[in-house]
């Protein structure tokens, strides 16, 4: 134990420092989500993420959008834990076999208009898995998609922008 510790210490930071978005920008972009959403959704949309298959990279930065620094709630976006009351679906990683299944029905339960967004490299083409026994490869092979967010993994400045995207679409 101590043996790992010393190499810790040893190696110190590896990982690469991000530019944090400056707060105008965030706020500017976050002003004009809530404007759409508050005309096409009368105040708030509802989003059901879905993990097809991921590695749960584009899960981390689905997740930071709730955090204090993003707080996506103020905007009017919510994340809800049933299709049913989704607006959007937000589906990460290849399609896996296993949730194939999982998958479509969830598409069904969400009730129509819905829009569904590929989030991820791995979601708009398969990624490195591609298309095997084990794996559907992209979304689109599996359900209808609206929009692709690609990125290993999107920012959630990116993920912001492109649903911005498909409400002005």
């Amino acid at each position: 134990m101590l043996r790992l510790f010393r190499k810790i210490l040893q190696t110190g930071i590896v990982t690469e420092r991000v530019k944090a978005p400056s707060d105008a920008e965030l706020e500017k972009l976050g002003i004009e989500i809530k404007r759409h959403i508050d005309k096409q959704f009368s105040g708030s949309i509802a989003i059901r993420e879905v993990d097809a298959g991921s590695c749960n990279g584009c899960e981390l930065e689905i997740h930071a959008l709730n955090n204090p620094y993003y707080d996506i709630e103020r905007f009017g976006i919510h994340f809800v834990a049933s299709p049913r009351h989704a607006d959007v679906l937000l589906v990460t990683g290849p399609v896996s076999r296993h949730m194939q299944t999982a998958l479509l029905r969830t598409y069904e339960a969400t009730p129509d208009p819905k829009w569904v967004i590929a989030v991820g490299d791995c979601a708009a083409c398969g990624g490195e898995f591609g298309v095997s026994y084990a794996s559907c490869g992209a979304v689109s092979n599996v359900i209808p998609v609206d929009m692709t967010i690609t990125g290993c993994p999107p920012t959630p400045l990116a993920l912001m922008k492109g649903l911005l995207g498909l409400m002005k679409g």
